[in-house]
């Protein structure tokens, strides 16, 4: 299993800042923001599958173009992955026709350029030797994490979460736990807003971290642009010793 980060800032602002967006092998996505846009449309006609964290615009932003300007080429539908929860948002406030047409009924109900299916979180789906499940999260609005497991080793992307002891208690559960990318999107200078958008700050980061049970190699995934540095640095002060890194775009894990 081959994982390739499209995206993974927390905003907009330059070449090198895309929302967040991970491409598994050439087939799957995790959520579907800016970073999606960089791949060319023969790359966009064959995912297959896309796994949504939850329904911010900086993690659904390019779903919507991707459907129409692919969904006459492919030959089935893109199948959306979703909780109950974030399919009921999309329906109502996205693909509702006045903000996007519902192309769960274009060209027709019958062959449509995409379709929802609903997960739960704790059930793994399995994908050709691939497993993906859904992990808990506490975010603003209903979210999960994921976990991405090849048989060999498994990779967790954390999603957008703030403090959540039910995500430590899966993440501890996975033996062949490789990768771990986990959100921290402000400093510590902006704690309290952390706080209120149910978001990380490298303080938060070094408490949740007390939880982790396994050796892994981290990522910070979710940096706000602006703060990048300092963000950084205060993670290196707080959680030195679990050696971080600052996740790029174009970074590729091999599972």
């Amino acid at each position: 299993m081959k994982v390739r980060i499209l995206g993974c800032s927390g905003g907009i602002g330059g070449h090198h800042l895309r929302t967040t967006s991970i491409m598994v092998d050439h087939d799957i996505l995790i959520d579907a923001g800016t970073g999606l846009g960089d791949l060319s449309i023969p790359e966009l006609t064959q995912i297959d599958h896309l796994f949504l964290t939850h329904t911010h615009l900086d993690h659904i932003a390019c779903l919507p173009m991707m459907v129409d300007t692919v969904g006459e080429m492919r030959d089935r539908p893109l199948t959306v992955h979703a909780t109950d929860a974030v399919i009921e948002i999309l329906r109502a406030h996205v693909f509702n026709w006045l903000i996007w047409p519902d192309f769960c009924e274009i060209p027709s109900i019958e062959k449509p350029f995409m379709k929802f299916q609903p997960l739960r979180v704790g059930e793994p789906i399995a994908l050709d030797g691939r497993t993906i499940t859904a992990l808990p999260a506490n975010h603003t609005v209903p979210a999960v994490g994921y976990s991405l497991d090849s048989g060999a080793a498994s990779l967790v992307f954390s999603g957008d979460t703030a403090t959540c002891p039910e995500q430590w208690a899966e993440i501890n559960k996975i033996d062949n736990l490789r990768y771990l990318i986990y959100e921290c999107a402000f400093s510590n200078r902006e704690h309290a807003l952390a706080l209120t958008s149910k978001h990380l700050c490298p303080s938060a980061l070094a408490e949740e971290l007390k939880n982790l049970r396994h050796e892994v190699e981290l990522f910070i995934t979710h940096l706000k642009p602006g703060q990048i540095e300092l963000t950084m640095l205060e993670i290196e002060e707080s959680i030195g010793k679990f050696r971080p890194q600052m996740l790029r775009n174009n970074q590729v894990f091999e599972l």
